[in-house]
Parts: C-alpha cells; sequence; structure tokens
C-alpha cells in the first residue's frame, strides 16, 4: 500500500471528492489529462515519487442502473459500473495508464504484453502516447477483429503465437528476460495498482457507501487481485468501514479458479481453456496467488457461468442500452446465478463490472442473433419498398 502520512479516511475522502468535482474543468485544456483522470484522482495509494505521467485520460466511468437487467439478476439494488467506456474501450486503460508511467519514469525502452484483445490494445495506445516501442503477443486465430485492429492501429508490432494465450505468456515473459523488453501483463504490480481505482472510483461515486458485492469477470485474475487489494487498503485507512464480498465469474470452458475454489484453494488446476468470452479465455490464471488472498480477505466466491448464460446475460444488457463485450456479461449473469442459489440475498446491493465495450466482440454479436432462439434480433433484408416496410411495422 502506498503511504499517506497524517491523513485520515475523513481527509483523503475530502482530498479524492475536491478532485472529481474540478476534473470535468480539465477536460480538453493543455496538460489536463491528468487532472481529468479517474485513475490519478486516487495517485497518493498508486505510485510513489514525481516525474511525467501518462493519462489520456482514463476513469470516470458511470454507475448505470435499469429495471430490466435487474430483474433478469434478481436483486433490485444493482449497479452497472461500465469500464468499457475507458479510452481503448476497456478496464485495462486504468492499469495501463500507471504501468506505462512508472516504465517511462525508470527508463524502459521497449513494452511488451501477451494478450487475448485488450491489454494488447491498451498497451499500444499508451506506448504510442509514451514513444515507447510496443511487442504484442496474442494467440492466432482466437483474437476478436477489432481488438486485434486497435493494436495494429496504434502502431505495435504484433505477433500472431500459433498457441494460447498461456503460450503467449510464456513466449513474453521470456523475452521480456533475455531481451530486455518491460512486461506490462498483470503479472507486473503497477497494473494492479491501476486497476484498484475501479474499486475506489466506484466506492465514491457510492458517497463511500460499499455495496454488499462486487461481482467482476474471472479470467488472469488480476482485476480479482486488485480489487481485493483495493478493499482492505480502503479499510485500513478509514476511508470505508466495512469490506464488501468480491464475486469473481469465470466462464464454465476456462474456469481453472472455480475448481480451485471448490477445494478450498487446496489444489491449483490449469486448464485448456475455451468460451466465446474471449476476455476471459485464460486456463492458467497469472494472478492466481493474490486472487486467493483476495477471495480469503473479503470472504468472496468464485463461481463459473455457461457460454449460455453469459449470452443470455448479454442480451438483456446490451437491449438495455448499455451494451458490453461477451466477458462483461459474466458478471451478470454469475450475480444470478448466485441469487437463485441462495449465496446473494435478493435484499442485497450489488455492483457488477462490466469490463468492455459492445464492439470489442462484435461478430459474436451478430452470430448470436442470427441464430434461431428467443431474445433474437434478426436484421431483415427487404425490397426498397415501401410496403415492405409497413408490412413490418403492422407485424410489429
Amino acid at each position: 500500500m502506498r503511504q499517506c502520512p497524517d491523513r485520515s479516511g475523513h481527509a483523503l475522502r475530502a482530498v479524492f471528492d475536491r478532485r472529481a468535482a474540478a476534473a470535468s474543468l480539465a477536460r480538453g485544456h493543455a496538460g489536463g489529462e491528468v487532472a481529468a483522470s479517474g485513475v490519478w484522482r486516487f495517485r497518493e495509494l498508486l505510485l510513489p515519487g514525481t516525474g511525467p505521467t501518462l493519462a489520456h485520460p482514463e476513469g470516470d466511468t458511470p454507475i448505470y442502473r435499469r429495471e430490466a437487467v435487474s430483474r433478469f439478476a434478481g436483486v433490485a439494488d444493482l449497479g452497472l459500473k461500465h469500464e468499457g467506456q475507458n479510452p481503448t474501450g476497456s478496464f485495462k486503460d486504468r492499469g495501463m495508464t500507471v504501468a506505462v508511467t512508472h516504465a517511462v519514469r525508470f527508463g524502459a525502452s521497449a513494452v511488451a504484453c501477451a494478450s487475448t484483445g485488450n491489454t494488447s490494445a491498451s498497451m499500444a495506445a499508451y506506448a504510442a502516447h509514451a514513444g515507447l516501442p510496443a511487442l504484442v503477443f496474442v494467440p492466432a486465430g482466437k483474437i476478436a477483429a477489432g481488438k486485434l485492429a486497435q493494436a495494429v492501429a496504434y502502431g505495435a508490432r504484433t505477433l500472431l503465437v500459433r498457441g494460447d494465450f498461456d503460450a503467449c505468456l510464456r513466449l513474453c515473459r521470456e523475452a521480456s528476460e533475455k531481451l530486455g523488453v518491460t512486461l506490462l501483463n498483470s503479472i507486473n504490480p503497477w497494473r494492479i495498482e491501476g486497476q484498484k481505482t475501479i474499486v475506489l472510483e466506484m466506492l465514491q461515486q457510492r458517497g463511500w457507501q460499499p455495496p454488499d458485492w462486487i461481482a467482476v469477470p474471472a479470467g488472469a485474475l488480476g482485476n480479482t487481485s486488485a480489487f481485493g487489494k483495493a478493499l482492505i487498503e480502503a479499510r485500513e485507512l478509514g476511508l470505508i468501514d466495512r469490506v464488501p464480498r468480491i464475486a469473481a465469474i469465470q466462464a464454465a470452458g476456462a474456469s481453472p479458479f472455480a475448481r480451485s475454489f471448490k477445494t478450498g484453494f487446496r489444489k491449483r488446476y490449469r486448464v485448456a481453456a475455451e468460451t466465446v468470452a474471449t476476455a476471459i479465455r485464460i486456463g492458467d490464471p497469472a494472478s492466481h496467488d493474490r486472487a486467493v488472498w483476495s477471495i480469503r480477505e473479503t470472504r468472496g466466491v468464485v463461481e463459473k457461468v455457461t457460454d449460455a448464460e453469459i449470452l443470455a446475460a448479454k442480451a438483456v444488457i446490451d437491449a438495455a442500452g448499455i451494451g458490453c463485450e461477451p466477458a462483461s456479461a459474466a458478471s451478470v449473469a454469475g450475480v444470478r446465478k448466485l441469487v437463485r442459489t441462495g449465496v446473494i440475498g435478493a435484499g442485497e446491493s450489488v455492483v457488477a463490472v462490466l469490463t468492455g465495450h459492445v464492439l470489442k466482440d462484435a461478430e459474436i454479436v451478430m452470430k448470436y442473433h442470427t441464430a434461431p432462439g428467443r431474445g433474437r434480433n434478426r436484421p431483415l433484408e427487404i425490397d426498397a419498398d415501401l410496403r415492405a416496410v409497413a408490412r413490418l411495422v403492422r407485424r410489429s
């Protein structure tokens, strides 16, 4: 934890709240990116020292409330913290602003990451901002086109590896050790520091009143680790007086952490991951040990949901006018399952984190809605004739 000498929780809250109030005035002004950042607002808790700070700005993401999503999940008090509204379309920007800032301050010559898509997009953008060469390792044929396009557009040298994400991460680690590039996956501790601000900002938006539960999609487990760290630090600093429980939600086809949880974490599992939720398609989570600590410290739970459950939740979120990538919807699908099994009470308060933008996996959206089944919204081809439109209007 960063040290904040002589500052009570009340005093820190006042500092953070004052910065939040001033953030909108900083946007659009020269040099205002840092002041407008929902990450660097909490700078005392992130990165020690001074020097250049790389901000887009990121953070300041909303908490949505939609009755249709609450009904689907089974809890009346449900907030949706939408991290897809960060600059590159995912929560990764929060960790990347801190990690790239640290890399620049300490003289990194190049940066690298393994990715299922969002990390590569974010790192490429911040590396371009910093003027650093960037090397991206992604699994060939297993990355959404939009995410791949972002990394390429931002100028990263993109390597399509014949293997899964775990193979990419092993190769990236070797490159870091032997070629001298700075590794920026979530095993980099500064990534975790930035991702803590998802929770800090959410608590601030709720007037520093914690919910009963925070539900988060779980892949590499960086967010699970960061959330536990943020909550324990917030309690120790006096920012909050109680700690919410974390619900880490995995896709059933990529659920090694859920399997470990059922053994009381006595055994660590590794699996060959397969799921439509590409952002959490990870079989050997790099932040496993730190995530175990987070679940234990917050009396949390780990659950898994099927691809069908994820896509059903996504359809409800999308139809509410919010939208999210498939992996994001795992959090809401998980809340629904935990309510039905009695783990989460219908009267409890929950914040579910949506980690990515609806356009991050556009191919899956179209595949879902053009397949047979209830709740689909198939595009219809018609003749250029008003009578065809009228027939559809009458039918609707």
